[in-house]
């Protein structure tokens, strides 16, 4: 549909500023949601400088990523329920003002867990300091499951279903630019920052024996006194995204507007539910909508079954990718590292060509989009494992087209679920698909650990190609299916109002 056709019978001036707060909206929103970013990933960089200084293992690590990661799931799949009912905006901000005040919590844990224990070293400091992570940690992931759904909310309100998928796609890239800007700035922090104590013989010895590195050698003196020279950086990493996270809430509160109605524009044309038309202001209960749209709707389903494969696929080359590269393919950890970011970068340009492709091949039907990619994903990756003996820049080539067509799918499933819902149960209906998608995250992270233990790494590879045609053929059994579910919404209103009307009539005769 072109955008003459969108805005037909608009006054030229209420086009130009609904078109203005349909950018402000994108671009605030994006912003916004990037900064959620800044107080997420900059955990992954702070972990060596813990590990430096206090010995936290591995293990303590892992097992507070993977329960935060299933919070993170279910907060998405929770707050889809409350942003449906409340203001999008307001949520959204307190959400990053949360995530704001748990990473100050969590830059002052060494504090807390000192005022507790009445130690500042020892076997009860170190129990208490991980504890206070893990709760910190996983306040931070439930808060972070805030972001997501009002976003889902907010955008179909503005943007019309035949254009949603691209401009959707573009602004699902804030994840990936904000994830990127965290690690780059909390890097320059963990290399800048801190206390210089690589003069005191204490801390070298602290630092080597927590890392279980010889300060004989001169390599692994090189890395302590690394670390010695900004002791306490890793604080920074979480407190000066906290202060921008503080400002971004308010630019969130402050930047965006619930729907054109808050601002005294029309909505959409296209978009219209039927909610409004209902005799006397009577309209059936939230229960019953949720119900026709969401937990009746196969098309919802269907798209919450795929997401786990997508996820599978996804993640299973994005966490595990550096791994496999340099343990069955001989890659140095910079190849394997410069190959992995090149499926990044692939992605990014991935996510944008497929929402542009939805909207104007297949009409803003974003499942058939999701068939060709998950398709194309299985045969890229196919080639990359089967001819193992390719040059590495050939095998990196084969591995970011796979990373450029997997990551189309990921952005589309939220799109394709916002518009089937409607703009009124988006974010319900992307909370349900999210936690399904981060099910199929946790299976990923412990099932390929176990098979690449088991058979070995070509297994992995082939499991997850079979994954991808398992997506494949759950996408394409959606091909019938309609672009919206905004005729299935004004359907369900006019049913209920013909029941109201049935039991009226039958009261009236009762009486």
């Amino acid at each position: 549909m072109s955008t003459e056709n969108i805005y037909a019978g608009w006054k030229p001036e209420v086009v130009k500023q609904f078109k203005s707060w349909q950018m402000r909206t994108i671009v605030v929103s994006m912003i916004g949601y990037a900064i959620y970013y800044f107080v997420r990933k900059n955990f992954s960089i702070a972990m060596p400088g813990l590990t430096a200084q206090y010995g936290i293992s591995n293990t303590s690590f892992g097992i507070v990523i993977g329960v935060g990661s299933l919070i993170y799931g279910l907060s998405r799949f929770v707050n889809g329920f409350i942003v449906d009912r409340f203001s999008a905006r307001v949520i959204m901000a307190v959400g990053l003002l949360l995530c704001a005040a748990s990473n100050f919590m969590f830059g002052f844990g060494v504090n807390i867990s000192s005022w507790i224990t009445g130690v500042d070293s020892g076997p009860d400091f170190i129990n208490m300091l991980i504890m206070l992570m893990a709760v910190t940690i996983v306040l931070n992931q439930y808060f972070q499951g805030v972001g997501y759904p009002p976003c889902a909310r907010l955008l179909p309100s503005w943007i019309h279903p035949s254009q949603l998928a691209t401009k959707m796609s573009i602004w699902n890239t804030s994840h990936s630019i904000g994830a990127a800007a965290a690690v780059v700035v909390c890097g320059y922090i963990m290399g800048t920052m801190g206390r210089d104590l690589s003069g005191n013989p204490e801390i070298i010895q602290t630092i080597a024996a927590n890392l279980n590195l010889d300060p004989s050698d001169s390599e692994h003196m090189k890395t302590i006194l690394s670390y010695a020279s900004h002791w306490d950086a890793w604080k920074w990493c979480f407190w000066l995204p906290a202060c921008l996270a503080v400002c971004g809430a308010l630019w969130l509160y402050v930047g965006l507007r619930d729907d054109p109605r808050s601002v005294g524009l029309p909505e959409l044309p296209g978009t219209h539910t039927g909610k409004s038309d209902a005799k006397g202001g009577k309209t059936p209960s939230r229960g019953k909508f949720l119900k026709a749209m969401v937990w009746t709707n196969r098309w919802i389903w269907t798209l919450c079954i795929a997401n786990i494969f997508v996820y599978v696929m996804r993640m299973g080359i994005l966490d595990w990718g550096p791994k496999f590269l340099t343990e069955a393919r001989n890659m140095s950890i910079e190849d394997a590292a410069w190959s992995v970011g090149a499926f990044e970068i692939f992605a990014i340009i991935g996510t944008i060509f497929a929402g542009w492709a939805t909207d104007h091949i297949f009409h803003g039907k974003a499942h058939r989009m999701c068939f060709v990619c998950m398709a194309l994903a299985v045969v890229f990756m196919g080639i990359f494992i089967m001819f193992p003996g390719l040059p590495i820049i050939v095998s990196t080539l084969f591995l970011a087209m796979a990373g450029f067509f997997i990551y189309g799918p990921q952005a589309l499933i939220g799109i394709a679920s916002a518009n089937h819902a409607t703009k009124e149960a988006s974010a319900t209906a992307n909370g349900l698909a999210g936690i399904f998608g981060y099910f199929g995250s946790f299976v990923s992270a412990i099932g390929i650990g176990i098979v690449a233990d088991r058979w070995g790494w070509n297994m992995v590879f082939y499991i997850i190609i079979a994954v991808g045609i398992l997506g494949a053929l759950t996408f394409i059994s959606m091909w019938m299916a309609p672009r919206d579910g905004y005729a299935r919404s004004n359907r369900f209103y006019e049913e209920q109002e013909a029941i109201d009307g049935l039991h009226e009539g039958e009261s009236h005769e009762s009486k």
